[in-house]
């Protein structure tokens, strides 16, 4: 065996080892090029063809202006360039960056080519101006809905820009570049008039530099504490890395005048996290993050401060004030309000008129305690519900509260009193209804209050949790005047909207359907003013108007591309609004078919078939299992997943789906995958399960005579890849492997996992057991690897890669790696993809459709001709790279 090794330009390593079988099949050497090839590659056309499909182009119209008039559509140029990704960035803390512009990496590899608005009507479309070569983003519509605003972003900075909808014309309307790391939106003020954002602030200076000798070496030092940590990426490193978190979020938040451009600042540059402003445009809730920062926690755990700020940047109001979070056990994060009488759901009225939130009232004295209540918020906490309260709180009231500046403890007015928790509020426009969800033991209850009348409450919905057939829905919103959001009611002011789904006992015979119920205030009588048809799958993407008589659907089948269109309520008159075209027809026609499946210890779980077109019935095909492995507590916690399967969705097939490998002559297999035990030790069982649920899955498909179990594959991407590992050093069912950016070491990620929670020293052979690392000796087919150089997710680092087929290679297995560069947890760039296909589909012939089923998989190398001296061409090879 060798161990060869190349360092290739844009795909980083390629790994193989061995000798072609003598009596490989034709394509053999077309195979074992694409395999070994250096360059980025080009699969075989017709799969080429389905990866790099203009499937961006089609359009679910839902965006729709405030006024009703206008839909805004947002136009992507499809999957990113190589060349984009490869644009310098930071990642520091978690937060990846692009320096050179000072915004989020995300809007330098993914932002969109161009806006255009889509008449509500008649669907005519007109382009918004946007500058050209300027990719845009964070598009906002004024709350008049005579404007829109959005980021354009250049290869040097990012500015906002605003529309006028009459006309599609656009102005940039700020002065300095905004500072677009972490605040990634703007704000408008109720009135239209103003914009708020963060810009870069003044007098700025240039980048921190790196110091040419290090000042000090990483010093980690581990603390008394239990931090239960997962295994982060791209933490701060140094304080070099200190130095630059701090420049690159450090902005100046400010006021923009929209029709001038008059920039009014508002108080000292800071780091800011998220910007929120009040629906008057008088006040913003801000986020800003606080030093000391950590070299063990990402930049979300830092610690930050939640505050209320007028337009003079002076505090009215601390919303909550978090330390530093650094996973010790039973740390509270330092919010503020972790009390019975804690503010919850504090948020802006609609009105503009101060906060609202949920607070229950103050407990009665006891001469014999501390009768200090702090009265903190907790705006993000859930109320508890109704029969799991503490304390004395089951016989105190629960109040809706208004607050108005300067929010002070005699600011505060009781707008409405239960006599059971609230779990939440809204309102109407007018303000002068109440409409409040509750949890009394087992059933949820939405109500309305009058504030005219306040002790009558009128019945919603009411439903039992445990009756999932009964859900009534939730309340339709819309927005006021002033862009903030609302209860959508009725022009006569009696009726109000449920807007949910239908979900039937037998989903495989009767798909969910999505409804809108109307609602009498009052008296609670229901009318069903839309429902899905049961032949297809419908749903409301916009409401034109507060009686719902013009509604705009989108509406698809198993064999219709999904659509916009309008629905006049009133004459029952449908018109299409967008021409969406398949842009995988193949596919669409392929066989599908959905069975259950029973596992040898009686659990039952379903797999989905797809067949080529035209598959002629008893072929025995070769298969690909695409699967990911999934904890459930009971066969009854499995089933509750299946209620919102629907049989009438359109088959969506992106760059990755592997339903493309049926243009290849594949039949795909893609089984639900149960990893059944307690909650606190289901992954015991996670080898066992692995085994049976592969089993069961091929007994039942190789009955059916669809499947040919010599030629059987196997793939999965992240825990999936995982699990192929697992799969193939545990039984021997599978040829070969496709593993996407998996884990193979347990032992690597030691304080948990996916739904694992036990560390590795209480669950000490479960880890070991769940490390195909610890068992490489055994794999069993042909394993391909496949991994994105810059993967930020917790747990599955490149080194897990890297160290597997280092030690699949010592042991003389048959494996490759593919390692592609500024790639993350999924690969996005076109050249990526096209290359990971055209790795895949000769794998797979090579190993799997191709293969002489009585030899077990060996390694391939490059048959001598006459390119000997190794200068390959990093085209497509001859025969589309089969």
């Amino acid at each position: 065996m060798t161990f060869d090794v190349r360092r290739v330009a844009g795909l980083r390593w390629a790994l193989l080892a061995g000798a072609l079988l003598a009596t490989a099949p034709a394509g053999a050497a077309a195979q074992s090029q694409a395999i070994l090839a250096e360059g980025y590659l080009t699969p075989p056309d017709e799969v080429a063809a389905l990866v790099a499909s203009n499937r961006h182009e089609n359009v679910i119209l839902s965006d729709l202006s405030p006024n009703a008039r206008f839909f805004l559509n947002s136009e992507s140029e499809g999957m990113p360039s190589l060349a984009q990704l490869a644009t310098p960035y930071h990642r520091l803390g978690g937060v990846a960056l692009d320096p050179a512009a000072n915004r989020t990496r995300g809007f330098t590899t993914g932002a969109l080519m161009g806006l255009e608005l889509i008449d509500a009507s008649t669907g005519e479309s007109r382009s918004i101006q946007v500058p050209a070569g300027a990719r845009v983003s964070g598009s906002r519509w004024s709350p008049d809905g005579s404007q829109v605003a959005f980021l354009v972003h250049t290869s040097s900075e990012t500015h906002v820009h605003v529309a006028d909808v009459s006309n599609g014309r656009a102005r940039q309307v700020t002065r300095s570049p905004l500072l677009a790391t972490r605040v990634t939106s703007v704000e408008w003020s109720g009135d239209s008039r103003y914009i708020f954002a963060v810009v870069l602030p003044d007098n700025r200076g240039a980048e921190p530099v790196r110091p040419a000798q290090p000042a000090t070496p990483l010093v980690r030092v581990a603390s008394s504490d239990e931090n239960r940590l997962r295994t982060y990426p791209s933490l701060l490193k140094d304080p070099h890395d200190q130095a630059l978190f701090e420049y690159y979020t450090t902005g100046q938040l400010v006021r923009i005048e929209v029709s001038n451009r008059r920039v009014e600042k508002i108080g000292e540059p800071a780091m800011y996290e998220s910007l929120d402003a009040s629906p008057a445009g008088d006040m913003l809730r801000i986020r800003t993050t606080s030093k000391p920062f950590s070299y063990i926690v990402p930049a979300s755990q830092f610690a930050d401060r939640e505050e209320i700020i007028d337009l003079s940047a002076t505090q009215l109001h601390e919303v909550a004030s978090r330390d530093l979070r650094l996973g010790v056990q039973g740390q509270g994060g330092g919010d503020n309000g972790n009390n019975g009488n804690a503010r919850r759901s504090l948020t802006w009225r609609p009105d503009g008129q101060g906060l609202s939130f949920l607070q229950r009232e103050p407990a009665p004295e006891r001469p014999d305690a501390d009768t200090t209540d702090v009265a903190g918020d907790s705006a993000a906490a859930p109320a508890r519900t109704q029969g799991n309260q503490g304390g004395n709180n089951n016989a105190r009231k629960d109040r809706v509260m208004h607050w108005l500046p300067p929010f002070g403890d005699d600011d505060q007015v009781v707008v409405y009193e239960s006599e059971t928790e609230i779990r939440s509020v809204q309102y109407s426009a007018d303000m002068r209804w109440l409409f409040l969800a509750e949890r009394v033991r087992s059933t949820d209850r939405v109500y309305a209050v009058h504030l005219d009348d306040p002790d009558t409450r009128y019945v919603i919905s009411e439903a039992d949790t445990e009756e999932f057939l009964e859900a009534p829905g939730s309340l339709l919103t819309t927005s006021n005047a002033m862009g903030a959001p609302v209860v959508r009611v009725s022009t006569d002011g009696d009726h109000v909207y449920l807007s949910g789904t239908r979900l039937f006992e037998n989903p495989d015979e009767d798909a969910p359907r999505p409804f809108v119920d109307r609602v009498a205030i009052r008296t609670g009588e229901k009318e069903r003013i839309f429902e899905s048809a049961a032949d297809a799958f419908e749903r409301v993407t916009a409401v034109l108007d507060d009686d719902l008589n013009r509604i705009m659907i989108a509406r698809e089948t198993p064999t219709t591309v999904p659509d916009s269109w309008l629905l006049d309520r009133t004459t029952g008159q449908r018109t299409q609004m967008t021409r969406n075209q398949d842009h995988h027809p193949e596919i669409t026609a392929a066989r599908r078919e959905r069975l259950t499946v029973t596992r040898a210890d009686g659990f039952s779980f379903k797999v989905d078939v797809t067949l080529p077109p035209g598959y002629v019935e008893g072929t025995r095909l070769p298969a690909m299992f695409w699967f990911y492995p999934r904890e459930y507590a009971t066969q009854e916690a499995y089933d509750r997943t299946l209620r919102t399967w629907n049989r009438n969705r359109f088959p969506t097939v992106g760059a990755r789906s592997m339903e493309i490998l049926t243009a290849a002559g594949y039949a795909v297999v893609q089984p639900d995958h149960p990893i059944v035990g307690p909650s606190d030790r289901m992954n015991d069982n996670y080898i066992t399960d692995l085994r049976m649920n592969h089993l069961a899955v091929i007994d039942a498909l190789d009955a059916r005579g669809w499947i040919d179990r010599q030629r059987l594959a196997l793939g999965g991407h992240s825990y999936g890849g995982f699990g192929t590992i697992n799969a193939m050093v545990q039984s021997p069912y599978f040829r070969a492997g496709i593993a996407g950016a998996p884990n193979s070491n347990r032992l690597l990620t030691p304080i948990g996992f996916q739904g694992e929670r036990r560390p590795l020293w209480e669950a000490r052979e479960t880890y070991l057991e769940m490390s195909p690392f610890l068992y490489a000796e055994r794999l069993s087919g042909a394993l391909l690897i496949y991994h994105g150089e810059d993967d930020q997710n917790v747990g599955t680092f490149p080194d897990n890669s890297w160290r597997l087929i280092h030690a699949l290679n010592g042991l003389g297995k048959t494996a490759a790696l593919y390692m592609y560069p500024y790639e993350d947890h999924g690969q996005v760039a076109r050249e990526t993809l096209l290359d990971m296909w055209a790795r895949w589909v000769a794998w797979l012939d090579h190993y799997v459709k191709d293969a002489d089923v009585t030899t077990p998989p060996a390694p391939v190398t490059l048959v001598a001709d006459d390119d000997a001296d190794g200068d390959r061409n990093p085209e497509r090879p001859a025969g589309g790279g089969r």
